[in-house]
């Protein structure tokens, strides 16, 4: 994502990516994406909860 810029990586972050891009599983997935959210690393883009939650880089 960093590599890509800020409008890069189109669709931002979302679990779904997350784990094809790591192979973990959704529960895996979705505790880190709320670590990274919580350390201020990622955003929330749009809406949160549920399948439409996605994620920016916090540059």
């Amino acid at each position: 994502m960093l590599e890509e810029g800020a409008t890069g990586f189109e669709g931002g972050m979302n679990a779904r990516k997350y784990i094809g891009i790591t192979k973990t599983s959704k529960a895996t997935a979705t505790r880190d994406l709320q670590q990274l959210l919580e350390m201020g690393a990622f955003i929330l883009m749009g809406k949160s909860g549920g399948r439409s939650t996605s994620y920016t880089v916090n540059l």
